[in-house]
């Protein structure tokens, strides 16, 4: 795997999330179950069930796995600590054929470490992004595909080398599903990020915190995302399905049926799975309803990664898939 050609290049932060499952706990939200907030009790002991570490994670991990699975060349570009974590996450990739040659190995920074708050079939991480020395190898053979995600603070250049490289190798497709902290940049600074994608992925709420607006008309921030330079759009709504756009029609996908375990992941092997249909030439509608189905086998273990299908099973998903589980234009 590690002289192969790569396909499908992930970026992103790498990190171990630490799963405490917990059951002493209450959820309150909005009138339109929106802004929910996760309570403890302050100042108490508060009884956990289980704790379950999953290694070489991230949005971007999730997606080098994924398309692992579905066949395509893969590697990831991140970073690790010289210390147990950062082995550990190593050799989890590489289990997964993922090549580990763009992940950097650093003395005195620790690996990231994230813990997770799982209650119920959701849950709430708290995150802490260890700030590596990052940079883009320029002269590094052109991917089909370059696979952008969640980076930590402090990334500004390292952006900018990502979408100057994009600009000079027009044949690799950029794909963009921004973290909270390229949210948090805004879009001006990553406005040549944006120009430069091919596909973009959010969910309604990142739509309206990117475009600053209060509106959740799913084609009002299709258009407002559009204009922001990416190709085709895609917007996820949770349970109430995706939505996809190529700037002339645009499509609404519902959910595949499922019941799920624990949440963390949906989101990252919808955006995965699309893009990789995408990378196979598979049609904007093909690669609509390929998503979905890796939501949801994902959703039916602990982690982003146990549930990640191969093409052969996605597929035979796909063919027994229930009769309401079509695309429709909206």
């Amino acid at each position: 795997m590690q002289n192969e050609q790569i396909e499908f290049l992930a970026i992103g932060d790498l990190v171990t999330d630490a799963f405490i499952k917990i059951k002493d706990a209450r959820v309150t939200c909005d009138i339109d179950e929106h802004n929910c907030k996760l309570s403890l009790r302050f100042g108490d002991k508060v009884p956990y069930e289980s704790v379950e570490e999953v290694r070489a994670v991230g949005n971007s991990a999730n997606a080098a796995v994924c398309a692992s699975r579905l066949g395509v060349s893969s590697a990831l570009m991140a970073n690790v600590g010289k210390d147990t974590h950062g082995q550990n996450c190593l050799d989890e990739l590489i289990k997964n054929n993922v090549l580990t040659k763009y992940v950097g190995v650093h003395e005195g920074i620790p690996t990231n470490y994230h813990y997770v708050l799982w209650y119920d079939v959701d849950r709430t991480i708290l995150v802490k992004h260890a700030h590596f020395p990052t940079s883009f190898p320029s002269d590094m053979m052109a991917p089909k595909m370059i696979y952008l995600s969640s980076l930590g603070e402090g990334t500004e250049d390292y952006h900018r080398e990502i979408s100057n490289f994009v600009s000079a190798h027009p044949e690799t497709k950029l794909v963009f599903q921004p973290g909270t902290f390229q949210m948090k940049m805004g879009v001006e600074a990553l406005k040549d990020i944006y120009q430069n994608t091919y596909a973009f992925f959010c969910n309604v709420e990142e739509a309206q915190r990117i475009l600053k607006v209060e509106t959740g008309e799913i084609k009002v921030l299709i258009k407002g995302l559009h204009d922001l330079g990416p190709k085709n759009v895609f917007i996820t709504d949770g349970v109430k399905g995706a939505y996809a756009s190529d700037g002339k029609e645009a499509y609404f996908m519902p959910i595949y049926p499922h019941d799920p375990y624990e949440r963390t992941g949906a989101g990252d092997a919808f955006a995965s799975t699309v893009s990789v249909a995408l990378l196979m030439d598979k049609s904007l509608e093909e690669a609509l309803s390929w998503g979905p189905i890796n939501s949801m086998s994902v959703v039916g273990y602990v982690g982003a990664q146990k549930g990640l299908l191969t093409k052969d099973t996605l597929e035979k998903y796909l063919s027994e898939a229930p009769s309401d589980y079509k695309i429709k234009n909206i």
